[in-house]
Formats: C-alpha cells, structure tokens, sequence
C-alpha cells in the first residue's frame, strides 16, 4: 500500500507566496529553503521586477552575506528609506538565525518583530540548512506569527516534465512525454542541473522533435544513471555492456565505495519491484515507495524484476552488503577488487523466474 503522507507546511507557504507575488501583496518577512535553487533564484528575481522600479535597484535592493552580518547592520538596512519605490528589498545569503549568539539572537527578534511596512526581508538559506529551533521561542514565535517559511522543494514528476517541455519549447524544440522522464533520470530531479543539459541538447538537436539519441549524445548522467545502466544490463546478463560501464566509472575515478552504495540502493530497488509484482502492485507504487520523480527507472527496475525470482535479489542484496562490510573493515582490502569480483560474481548467477 502507498504511504500517504501529510501536507507539508513549506509547500503551503510556497502555494501562498505564489499567490501572494502574483496579486502583488507580498509580506515582510520571509524564510527561503529547500533544495531547488533555480526555483528559489527565479522567484527572487520576480520579486525584484515586482518591488522594485527598473533603474532604481541600486538605491532600493540589498544584498547582505550572513557570513559577516551583525544586527546593526541589518538594522539599518531594514530602515533605509526606498528611493522613487514603494518597497525596499533586502535579502540576507546564508545566516543562520537560530545559531547566532544569544545578544545577536535577541537583538535580531526584536528586528523582524518591526519590520517597517515599506521593506521586505528575505533570508536565503543556500548552503547553510533550515530548521527552525522551537526552543528558542521567542525567535520561533516572531517567524510563526510575521514571517512565512518557503521550501522550494523538488518538483513533482507531472509539474518538472511541464517545465522541461515549456523550456525546451523556448529553445524551438518539442519533446514527448516519456523522453523528458527518461531525462530527469539519466541527470537527475533538480531544475539547476537540468537547465544546462536542456540548453546543450537544445543547441545539439538537429529536428524540432529532441530524441533520445539527442539526450544520450551530449547530456552527462549522474553517478546513479550509470551505475543503473550497468544494474539493467546485469539483470539482462549482457556482461559486455555492464563491465564497459564499470570500466568507465573507474576510469573517471568514480570511488569504487560510491559505485557499491550505488549499485547496492539499486539491487534493493529492484528486491522491492519484485515484491510488488507478486503482490500486485505496478510501477506507480514503487515510484511513491522509493520517492522516484521519473517514471522510466520504476518501469526498468519491473522489466528487471520480471526475469529475476525473489531469492536472487535477495543474495544479490546480501552480497553487496557483505562486499560494503569487507571494503570498510578488512584490512588491506582493495576496494576496486572486491567491486570487480562482485560484479563477476552477479552477471555469472542470475536465476531466471
């Protein structure tokens, strides 16, 4: 059975900070997070255009690093006058408000308890992480009650295929449906490492229609596409294909470790796709069990399954563990050996079902 899971309050504060830029009734005071960074720079720059006249962003936008941030400094930026504007615009990169110390904490409280009307206060949280500490409940009380916490978080299958096809529709390209899933595979879920490989294949297709011989000529996979591919091509007993791939994992200096963490989450996958063809379930459940945002890997891993029996993706799942035990534990273990040996070892022991 899915899990069904409760609405997440960053994604509320999203939906109503949406809301909010497009009626042109943006608050005060807002807490930026979460992992999707174009999302989160997109919409700062919309706030901008919406609060700012063009040609006045010198005198009304702020931009403050919290690595040398004080609370008089921020003070006295809050309070600046706008210039020809109505608002003033101040944003605050990586400053961690629950981790200052207590005189800076108190002093910042009472800050963002009056911020004046005019300016609008964001604090980015890049690579410094978000977690208000209730603790601390005056600072936790002042966010909860004049500020609104805002997670940009990954985006759902549905909505990141919609961004991929409208971006590469500005490119003069169209793609289908299951060819933008096999992308958001191959290099991952986030907006900010898809832009640039949909910019290279934009520039590289030569038809209106992107291919996936479009995508595989010039888009670099991260390390989890390729260890699946090399997975897929064990589960279909084509040695050749699956040590081509780890020979070249190892030849760009992949750690022969992060291969198995790979390979090992990958086999657990593939034990989970065979439980759920015996039990009735299709690849939809195994994408909400495992929180896949593509389809193309939950229909790999069933294909997968299909031509495995339980017990083979059991000891599949055992070996990688004992293999992870013997490279972390036993001294003068060469980790690259062991990887080898075990790849060996899965593509000559397959039973079919």
């Amino acid at each position: 059975m899915a899990k069904k899971y409760e609405k997440n309050p960053g994604q509320e504060a999203y939906r109503q900070f949406k809301k909010a830029l497009a009626q042109g009734t943006l608050g005060s005071l807002y807490i930026f997070h979460g992992e999707e960074a174009y999302l989160r720079d997109y919409y700062l720059d919309q706030m901008k255009a919406k609060l700012i006249p063009a040609g006045m962003e010198s005198f009304n936008y702020h931009l403050l690093l919290g690595k040398t941030l004080t609370a008089q400094q921020l003070a006295e930026t809050v309070d600046a006058l706008p210039m020809m504007s109505q608002r003033t615009l101040v944003v605050v990169s990586d400053y961690d408000l629950f981790k200052a110390s207590e005189a800076e904490r108190n002093a910042m409280t009472q800050i963002l308890s009056d911020l004046p009307e005019y300016c609008c206060l964001v604090f980015v949280y890049d690579t410094v992480p978000y977690k208000r500490d209730a603790r601390m409940k005056k600072l936790s009380g002042v966010i909860r009650d004049k500020g609104a916490e805002v997670a940009f978080a990954r985006q759902g299958q549905s909505d990141l295929v919609d961004w991929i096809v409208r971006r590469f529709r500005a490119l003069g390209h169209d793609i289908d449906t299951a060819d933008a899933q096999y992308l958001i595979f191959l290099c991952g879920d986030l907006m900010n490492g898809l832009i640039s490989e949909i910019g290279k294949i934009g520039a590289y297709a030569q038809n209106r229609r992107v291919t996936r011989q479009d995508i595989d000529a010039v888009a670099i996979p991260v390390i989890d596409a390729v260890v699946f591919q090399m997975t897929d091509a064990l589960t279909r007993k084509e040695m050749d294909r699956a040590f081509s791939v780890l020979h070249d994992l190892l030849r760009l200096q992949q750690a022969p470790i992060m291969i198995l963490a790979v390979l090992g989450k990958h086999f657990r996958q593939l034990y989970t796709a065979r439980v759920a063809l015996e039990s009735g379930e299709g690849s939809r459940w195994l994408m909400e069990l495992w929180g896949m945002r593509s389809a193309y890997p939950a229909d790999k891993l069933m294909e997968g399954a299909r031509r495995h029996g339980l017990d083979w993706c059991r000891q599949a799942m055992r070996r990688c563990a004992e293999t992870d035990l013997a490279m972390k534990s036993v001294s003068g273990a060469d980790a690259k050996e062991l990887l080898v040996s075990l790849v060996l070892e899965l593509a000559a022991g397959g039973t079919a079902c």
